[in-house]
């Protein structure tokens, strides 16, 4: 059933005017789906931009963070916060990496990834450290992490952007080799193990292998920003673990808390003691509510299957949007359905922005990303049920967009 935008004003006085919202004010939501001021009821196939790992008003996560909350909210990082280590070691494990620091965000994640780096170089006396960034990346909008950004839009009017970064197109093991030739000045490689942002672009693992092997034989740092693509989105819990690589450095934010801000950095070895007491801090990172966020996601992530839903699921909406849309794959009309478990980009060979509208006025939220790129990251908990409810909704739509000169 079609859905009624609610009466809301396109902007405000009072708030900065820095994004293009729909007409939309959530109020409530359970499991994968949202109700709005209005009380229409939306399948929820963005989870708040692949956040809320466990969809809304979860069983088990909400009475642990309201236990939380009537102990202690904060506690700067003076003192030690014993949930800060069991969810460090939980990440170590996961990872088979070494050690965590945590911070709010993802930019506030990538831009330690980028201090380590340069730390790196500095210690073996490099003045000038560089770093190999990729076209249509996506690392955050601070002016560093803008400038390790491949989207020269984002980029526009917020000059002069940090030096330091040498940009290479995906999956070129060769073009890489040419831009990095003869200088002693590169120290990682940073990039998306699937862009989000850039548009749903995969990593191809046989690259993300040889590109392991490279950063060895170079001495340089591999930095995978999992930032969107991590936290069991995949159907394992880092998107590089499909290659069976370990990267030195590796930030994580967006479903780590389902909701509740927290940001990591997971260090391997060749990077777990660059920061030392000085090097880094942050005041919000690492609080006990944050903390307690993240344990409990994992826990009810591993208790619950999570990372088997997300393949089962994943698999099952990717394969039924390629049925649903043979005739306009076998025409070009849709270039390509990509990604892996509940990570998916449909691209269309036409700007498609207009159906982020169309989809919430037939209740389904998704977002589109590089202009032609519809993106779904719903929660971990969709079922294959809702799975279909997305096809159901959203093939039509695509199609009447085709149609449309």
């Amino acid at each position: 059933m079609p859905v009624v935008s609610p009466k809301i004003e396109a902007s405000s006085p009072h708030v900065m005017n820095t994004y293009g919202r729909l007409p939309i004010a959530l109020s409530h939501g359970q499991g994968c789906r949202v109700w709005d001021v209005n009380g229409n009821c939306y399948l929820d196939a963005l989870g708040g931009i692949a956040v809320n790992t466990l969809g809304h008003n979860h069983a088990k996560l909400v009475p642990a963070l309201q236990d939380q909350i009537s102990k202690i909210i904060h506690s700067c990082n003076y003192y030690h916060i014993p949930n800060q280590e069991a969810l460090a070691k939980k990440l170590v494990e996961l990872s088979g990496m070494t050690n965590v620091f945590f911070c709010s965000t993802g930019l506030e994640a990538n831009e330690a990834a980028l201090k380590l780096a340069r730390k790196f170089g500095h210690d073996k006396g490099i003045e000038r450290p560089e770093i190999v960034v990729y076209e249509k990346a996506f690392h955050g909008r601070s002016i560093a992490t803008l400038s390790a950004t491949g989207n020269p839009k984002i980029q526009a009017g917020f000059g002069p952007l940090v030096e330091g970064f040498v940009r290479v197109p995906i999956n070129n093991i060769e073009a890489l080799k040419v831009a990095t030739a003869n200088n002693p000045n590169v120290v990682a490689v940073f990039f998306e193990a699937i862009q989000g942002e850039g548009g749903v672009n995969p990593m191809h693992l046989d690259y993300l292998r040889e590109l392991r092997a490279l950063c060895d034989q170079r001495d340089w740092l591999m930095m995978i920003d999992e930032v969107q693509c991590g936290m069991g989105r995949t159907g394992k819990w880092f998107a590089h673990q499909w290659a069976g690589i370990v990267p030195d450095v590796m930030p994580l934010a967006k479903g780590l808390g389902s909701g509740v801000p927290v940001g990591a950095v997971v260090a391997g070895l060749k990077a777990a003691d660059i920061f030392q007491p000085g090097s880094h801090g942050t005041t919000f990172g690492g609080n006990p509510l944050a903390m307690r966020a993240g344990v409990e996601t994992i826990r009810i992530m591993e208790e619950d299957g999570l990372l088997e839903n997300a393949a089962r699921v994943g698999a099952h909406l990717n394969q039924g949007l390629a049925r649903a849309l043979a005739a306009e794959l076998a025409s070009g009309a849709v270039r390509e359905i990509r990604g892996q478990g509940l990570m998916i980009g449909v691209e269309l060979a036409k700007p498609c922005g207009t159906l982020v509208q169309q989809c919430a006025d037939n209740g389904l939220l998704i977002s589109v990303t590089a202009d032609t790129v519809i993106r779904l990251v719903p929660p971990l908990i969709m079922s294959e049920a809702e799975a279909d409810e997305v096809i159901q909704i959203l093939c039509p739509l695509i199609r009447q967009l085709l149609q449309t000169p």
